[in-house]
């Protein structure tokens, strides 16, 4: 009888709003966008595939990446900020968006029902948008964008990034208020964008907790017609979703893009990709909900940075790669492709510098030669006075080269880390180790010294080594020497698949974006937490009893029953 008296009390106190009205109150927010309501249907329909999508999206975890989220549990994040998902969700207007940042038109939601529907199991590696009406959807005129009530900052930053995607393509960025077709940067609620060009004009939110270059960059990402690298058709076999991690409501935004949407250009799947979301910004209880199957990958989920992929998927996109004659052009290393703009030179990978790839890119950093003793590498960067209230999107690099005879292996082990700066995708700071096949891949990435210990062997005998802060100053240690015969003992690793790309690699990538920040804290309504009434009820055993069904505990008592 007490635990039934409690149990009345908790649910009234507890009352979660339901699906329906989280969606109104998200839509509220978005009544002056014409396609808000299309969004809105289509994630009506969408919830009502909940079983179905649950069933064929998500998986249990193996051994490896049980153990891994076990060990990623334990990082504490450095609260400095919010993820695109998590001011979106702050501001509940992520409840009206598809993958919490993105507005569909009608043609596109019903595309992607169909596809949900009519191909199930069947699906093709996509990403870049692009149906039966390509290429009448790209910019290929260049992109126009106007500022409507947009701070200062949001004008920089958007200016800034809108440069970053221009500087190793050959898309032109012009800002104008005459232009039929163009982007407007406004300051609503949140942050996101639509999918691709979608004529007239198109608004693109920078709302307060999105001012950043790399949150800028991301929703032009998505503008430019690329959707979330983790919806991609062959994601299943490069992570794992796990349920029982996700945020309420978020089950069903998982599901994958298929051939009638999406193209993917035969690149491969790069968990670096500025357009990949971190593993657990959409969490409810801080662990993963998403695990890559490659679990020294888990800290490189939610990057700042456009990736080497990224650009180059968007210069396949736009046929920019078409601008260079072969004959002519450089003869790119180390997966470099000519640069659309500079026929001369190369776009390099991260780590490869040069007019051909070949070189150590310029700053700090060097050459260090590997023997067969471990040799240190110590390397400190950032600012000594940092400001957290000042907007510094500026990250400060070194670039290393680890070198050894040819034909030989080295192994880098991740010694250590300065503490308080772990956070998804490494945001703030971090180092990257890029020991790899795929040269073009991005690195492994490390940020918390909990990872200390972690063993990688190279595929080749050069080990670009990237460290950056955009913050304090951070320490990386490694230590690294040419590769025994003998088994390395720690944990290993598997090499994700170099699947074959069109040639590419001109001079280096341009100075990384900034972009969002760590997850944010728990269940998105603030309004439903965990009381007395909770805590006595776990005392009398109602969250391990097997009367009552696991979500009616869930949503009774989030966070003891979670």
């Amino acid at each position: 009888m007490r635990i039934l008296l409690l149990l009345f009390f908790a649910v009234f106190v507890c009352s979660e709003k339901s699906f329906e009205e989280k969606l109104r109150e998200g839509n509220q927010l978005l009544k002056n966008e014409p396609h808000a309501d299309d969004t809105m249907e289509f994630l009506k329909k969408l919830r009502s595939m909940e079983k179905e999508i649950e069933e064929e999206y998500f998986a249990k975890p193996n051994a490896e990446e049980m153990k891994a989220m076990e060990e990623y549990a334990k990082i504490e994040p450095t609260d400095m900020g919010a993820s695109i998902a998590g001011v979106n969700m702050d501001s509940k207007v992520g409840n009206a968006l598809f993958q919490g940042d993105i507005i569909l038109t009608k043609e596109q939601a019903d595309k992607i029902l169909e596809d949900i529907t009519n191909n199930k199991g069947n699906r093709k590696k996509r990403q870049a948008y692009r149906d039966e009406n390509y290429p009448k959807f790209l910019w290929s005129n260049g992109v126009n964008f106007a500022f409507h009530n947009s701070t200062s900052v949001a004008r920089r930053v958007f200016t800034r990034a809108a440069a970053m995607w221009s500087w190793d393509t050959c898309i032109n960025f012009g800002e104008t208020d005459r232009a039929k077709d163009k982007i407007v940067v406004v300051k609503s609620e949140g942050c996101w964008s639509y999918i691709g060009r979608i004529g007239g004009s198109q608004a693109l939110s920078l709302g307060a907790g999105c001012e950043s270059v790399g949150t800028a960059a991301h929703e032009i990402g998505h503008a430019l017609g690329l959707f979330h690298t983790q919806s991609r058709h062959d994601r299943d076999s490069f992570v794992t979703l796990q349920l029982q991690n996700i945020l309420p409501g978020w089950e069903t935004q998982f599901v994958k893009q298929t051939e009638k949407t999406n193209y993917n250009y035969n690149l491969t799947y790069d968990y670096g990709s500025l357009m990949h979301y971190g593993a657990t910004i959409v969490s409810k209880n801080r662990e993963p909900y998403i695990v890559p199957h490659n679990t020294k990958f888990m800290q490189t989920l939610g990057s700042p940075f456009i990736s080497f992929y990224d650009k180059l998927m968007v210069n396949l996109h736009y046929k920019c790669l078409d601008k260079c004659n072969e004959a002519s052009s450089a003869k790119c290393e180390n997966g470099g492709y000519p640069h659309p703009r500079h026929c001369s030179r190369c776009i390099c990978p991260s780590g490869y510098g040069g007019n051909t790839c070949n070189e150590r890119p310029p700053g700090c950093g060097k050459v260090l030669t590997a023997t067969e003793s471990y040799q240190e590498l110590s390397d400190t960067v950032g600012q000594t006075n940092y400001d957290r209230n000042a907007n510094n999107d500026n990250f400060r690099m070194c670039y290393y080269w680890i070198k050894a005879p040819a034909g030989s292996k080295i192994e880098v082990v991740f010694q250590n880390y300065t503490e308080n700066l772990s956070s998804d995708g490494c945001v703030w700071a971090g180092v990257e180790i890029k020991t790899l096949a795929d040269k073009r891949h991005t690195g492994y990435r490390f940020c918390s010294p909990n990872y200390g210990g972690t063993s990688l062997v190279s595929v080749h005998n050069i080990v670009p080594i990237i460290t950056y802060s955009r913050v304090y100053k951070a320490t990386s240690v490694l230590r690294y020497r040419i590769a025994s015969s003998e088994p390395i003992t720690s944990k290993t690793t598997s090499e994700p698949t170099s699947q074959q790309t069109p040639q590419p690699t001109p001079k280096q990538t341009p100075q990384p974006s900034s972009q969002k920040t760590p997850r944010p804290t728990g269940p998105p309504e603030k309004g439903c937490k965990d009381g007395v009434l909770c805590n006595m009820l776990e005392d009398l055993g109602f969250c391990s009893s097997s009367e009552y069904k696991l979500k009616f505990k869930q949503k009774v008592c989030p966070g003891v029953c979670a």
